[in-house]
């Protein structure tokens, strides 16, 4: 199915995405993304979700709390953190949404840029795939997206996690981002992905300083050209504690503001680890712009 033509009476506008078994309806409704890490050493939650039943029952808590899709990671992409081997990425990943997938009936994205952790993901009931590097990284991604017909999140990023906050710069990050943007899409077309299959991810954090971050959020509508649904995902980050000067650990409300703020410039979908009190703050920032479907 074709996107549907974005509608002029509402403040955000609306798509159905849909292929590989999974259908989202976008811009009706904010729609709440929980994290789930499977990894000893991501910036927020490292090590907490280790044991499959530890990983699984957080999945199950989220669903309960009102999540709407689980993005489940094997490799931590925190600033100066390392690649891993695909057989461990897949180790940690593919019995967590095995079992997620029994168990629950939300969609389950694979946040992963290596084409087989992927495939085996998909395989194992992933219906979505989250690609920080919005196809660059590995040349088979694009061919497995087209393939399969899923959803695909491109996301942008300056360098890799290993350099993206050493000097990241730009002459206007909003500009380049909508730039690396209309070649990402480009380049999906070409490979065979549909172009109504693609969600955006500006990449907050990901190769940004403070101030760049600030901007994306400010400056959100400004990607609206693109025609595309917009995932934004600043849950705890180093962004928010800079501006607060807190630890990780007590940032909720800042990464309330910040959900806040991207609900009302027009995302469709924000990515968190913190899901009831999230959940909570998308629908009150719905009901503020006006959208239907925000009362729970």
């Amino acid at each position: 199915m074709q996107s549907e033509a974005p509608r002029q009476d509402t403040a955000t506008p609306r798509w159905i995405v849909e292929g590989g078994g999974v259908r989202l309806e976008l811009g009706k409704r904010t729609l709440v993304m929980g994290i789930l890490n499977v990894t000893p050493d991501s910036f927020s939650d490292g090590g907490r979700f280790l044991s499959l039943d530890q990983a699984v029952g957080h999945a199950e808590a989220m669903a309960a709390q009102g999540a709407d899709l689980i993005d489940v990671g094997g490799e931590s992409s925190r600033p100066g953190s390392d690649p891993i081997p695909v057989e461990e990425e897949s180790r940690r990943v593919i019995p967590v949404i095995e079992r997620i997938a029994k168990h629950l009936n939300l969609p389950i994205s694979i946040d992963t840029y290596k084409a087989e952790v992927a495939r085996r993901a998909l395989s194992s009931g992933a219906r979505i795939i989250n690609d920080i590097t919005a196809l660059r990284q590995d040349p088979s991604m694009a061919e497995l997206a087209a393939r399969e017909g899923v959803p695909v999140i491109l996301m942008h990023m300056l360098g890799t996690p290993k350099t993206m906050q050493i000097h990241p710069t730009y002459d206007s990050v909003m500009d380049e981002l909508i730039l690396f943007f209309k070649e990402r899409m480009t380049a999906a077309q070409r490979a065979g992905v549909r172009q109504d299959r693609l969600i955006l991810d500006p990449g907050i954090g990901f190769g940004k300083t403070t101030e760049h971050n600030l901007e994306i959020l400010r400056s959100l509508r400004k990607l609206s050209d693109l025609n595309r649904p917009l995932l934004i995902g600043p849950s705890r980050k180093s962004f928010i504690g800079n501006a607060l000067g807190l630890p990780v650990e007590d940032r909720l409300e800042g990464t309330a503001a910040a959900v806040t703020a991207a609900v009302l410039g027009g995302a469709s979908i924000v990515r968190v680890h913190d899901v009831k009190a999230m959940v909570r703050v998308v629908r009150m920032a719905d009901a503020i712009k006006g959208e239907a479907g925000y009362v729970g």
